[in-house]
């Protein structure tokens, strides 16, 4: 087996958790990685679809924005961003919104507004995008992004998504559709809401990571579920067709590949 990065981790689990034939709802950054990973290798029969338009988008190269060219040209069709919210997302026909998130709480609330004090913020962040219609409408959620003690926090500075609420059924009580996020893939395990309570419980742990590692880099007392699983190692097939993904990545746009 190859050596890899703990990203590199990191994508490819998230990559497996994407079902072939779901209708998928991407957001920019490490879910796109993630969901082309997953078109390119267990997933090939995936529906990607990026709030600017384009449906069944194929790019050969990660897109910087979702007003990448590349989007449109690859799609099997575009529509206005409109019958993308109205027809497809708020009308039931997404099966997975896969997000990721500046900051998340323990019940995969996730923020992307503001560091700090919301009018006079340490950090503004990019902000919403389509993210909170993605959380509340899809069928279920998937949400990726690095951990540590800054990013996976107790009480979040602004919900700019909302997850599971409060936890227990408060996202059923608010009237969302969806079931809300289903797991959080990070660079060191991955995290799947307790039945009951909604709150975000380790499930898996990657090779060579430890529990105090997870501990020492989540801001609220985490919890590890009974059976707590190792995640597989990436395969040849899997590193390949990242590498290869981002390498392709970096020659259209002249940058490194790893987090575009």
């Amino acid at each position: 087996m190859s050596a890899y990065t703990t990203s590199e981790m990191m994508t490819v689990a998230a990559a497996r958790r994407l079902q072939n034939g779901a209708v998928c709802f991407v957001g920019i950054g490490l879910p796109s990685k993630a969901a082309n990973l997953a078109r390119l290798t267990s997933s090939p029969d995936v529906v990607l679809i990026y709030e600017s338009g384009p449906i069944g988008a194929k790019p050969e190269v990660l897109p910087l924005s979702i007003g990448d060219g590349e989007l449109a040209e690859t799609a099997d069709t575009v529509v206005p961003t409109a019958e993308i919210f109205r027809y497809w997302l708020q009308g039931g026909r997404i099966d997975v919104g896969f997000l990721g998130a500046a900051q998340v709480d323990k019940f995969g609330n996730i923020n992307t507004t503001v560091i700090g004090d919301y009018h006079q913020p340490k950090v503004r962040l990019p902000g919403a995008g389509g993210a909170p219609e993605i959380a509340g409408s899809a069928k279920e959620v998937l949400i990726i992004l690095k951990q540590s003690h800054r990013t996976f926090v107790d009480k979040l500075a602004f919900i700019t998504s909302v997850g599971h609420g409060e936890g227990g059924d408060h996202r059923r009580q608010l009237g969302l559709p969806g079931k809300g996020p289903v797991a959080i893939i990070t660079d060191l395990c991955i995290m799947e809401p307790e039945a009951g309570s909604n709150e975000f419980v380790v499930t898996s742990l990657h090779p060579g990571i430890t529990r105090e590692q997870v501990v020492e880099n989540t801001g609220w007392a985490i919890r590890f579920a009974d059976r707590l699983a190792v995640t597989a190692e990436p395969n040849e097939t899997e590193l390949g067709a990242l590498r290869a993904l981002e390498a392709r990545t970096a020659a259209a746009h002249g940058q490194k590949g790893d987090d575009q």
